[in-house]
């Protein structure tokens, strides 16, 4: 490994780390510093032949720019209010299981017949799994903490497999936070609830 993969390596560890942390405690600077963690790691995943994984960072920083607007608008035009955190309907689920399932079948196949990716499945769901989890979190729907430690349990094994040692130790770091973002916003849902019965029945 070079000098230079290597401290691209460090650097998305660091902006890695603090960007889920800030996530987990709904602070909005988490969508700069993931702007910055998904630069470094177009870099690295480039380098290392995860060629869907790199592609995926540059998405990753067209949603950013859209979570970074939603979260300060409430997602409304004209809107000052912050975005709350609120439950996936059945519908946003249906919605973005079936964007999930096309989307991996379409990556594994041009992955595979296109790339010379030693994994082009595994590197297909975990790009799937984030893209939704990522809309998720835009739209702070709660559930899409799941998605995240789903993909986690992907992307530990993977990068490991490819030699990315510590990044697979950052995202066992991020599997951590992950559960912890979880159940931090769970919290904020019955009190946003009970508001919402009170103001119903005043």
């Amino acid at each position: 490994m070079s000098w230079t993969m290597s401290w691209t390596e460090v650097l998305g560890f660091a902006t890695g780390a603090l960007c889920v942390w800030l996530v987990a405690r709904q602070h909005v600077a988490n969508w700069p510093i993931g702007i910055a963690n998904n630069v470094f790691f177009i870099v690295l995943f480039a380098q290392a032949g995860l060629y869907a994984d790199a592609g995926l960072q540059i998405v990753f920083i067209a949603l950013a720019a859209y979570g970074w607007w939603s979260w300060t608008h409430g997602g409304g035009p004209g809107s000052a209010e912050a975005l709350p955190v609120r439950r996936t309907t059945r519908t946003e689920w249906a919605g973005l299981a079936a964007a999930g399932a096309v989307g991996v079948l379409a990556l594994t196949l041009l992955l595979g017949r296109a790339t010379d990716s030693t994994v082009p499945f595994w590197d297909a769901l975990t790009t799937g799994l984030s893209l939704v989890a990522t809309y998720g979190q835009c739209r702070k729907l709660v559930e899409s903490w799941w998605l995240w430690i789903a993909a986690d349990l992907v992307y530990i094994p993977l990068y490991a497999h490819k030699g990315l040692y510590l990044t697979s130790a950052l995202y066992v770091g991020f599997l951590a936070l992950c559960v912890v973002g979880l159940l931090g916003w769970r919290r904020t849902l019955p009190a946003r609830d009970a508001r919402t019965a009170a103001e119903a029945t005043a």
